[in-house]
This record gives structure tokens, C-alpha cells and sequence, in this order.
């Protein structure tokens, strides 16, 4: 079933190549399918092309926690909440914070 959504949205993405929320929605699938290291590629890649898809930073730092890259975690979750800041995303920045007050990192 996971393979069937994933080839799904990859056939989409050969029609829109630039959609940023069906790479996301990609790298969310390989997470599931234990695909880590693809999934990290993928919202990398996002953030890189895309630096507004707030989505993507969250999941980011996740992932990198996961891998034991919390200081790599700590600097997507910092660039995150520039981001929910400039897009007034008050919802996104609580999370973004907690993540980081988790990893015992406090900012003022």
C-alpha cells in the first residue's frame, strides 16, 4: 500500500516536478519505509529550493534526532522558526520552540 501512494505521487511529480508538497509528501513515505537517509535527501532538497515550506523544517529536525545529528536538528529547528516568524505561523513556531526546549536548547 505505501509503495502504491509513493509511486503514486511520484508520477505526479513527473507532471509537477516543482511541487514542494509532493516532495514532501515523497519523503514522508520513504520515512515510513524506513528509508531515513532518502527522506533527510528529500526535505533537504525542499529547503534548499523552497526555504518558505515551513512543513519541512519540523520534520527535518525529526529525522536528523533520529539519526543522532542534534546539532544539525538543533540549526534546521533555529532556521524554522525564522520562517514561521516572517509568515506570522505562531502554530509552527510553538513547535518548532518545543522541539528545541526538548533538546534543552533555550533561546529568548
Amino acid at each position: 500500500m505505501m509503495q502504491d501512494r509513493l509511486k503514486m505521487i511520484e508520477t505526479m511529480l513527473e507532471t509537477n516536478p516543482k511541487d514542494s508538497f509532493l516532495h514532501y509528501a515523497a519523503a514522508l513515505e520513504h520515512q515510513k519505509n524506513g528509508e531515513i537517509t532518502t527522506a533527510i535527501k528529500i526535505i533537504q532538497k525542499i529547503i534548499k529550493n523552497d526555504p518558505e515550506y515551513l512543513a519541512s523544517y519540523y520534520q527535518l529536525g525529526k529525522m536528523l534526532e533520529e539519526r543522532n545529528k542534534v546539532e544539525e536538528a538543533v540549526e534546521v529547528y533555529k532556521a524554522g522558526k525564522s520562517v514561521a516568524r516572517k509568515q506570522n505561523d505562531m502554530k509552527t513556531l510553538g513547535e518548532l520552540s518545543e522541539a528545541l526546549m526538548l533538546l534543552d536548547v533555550y533561546e529568548e
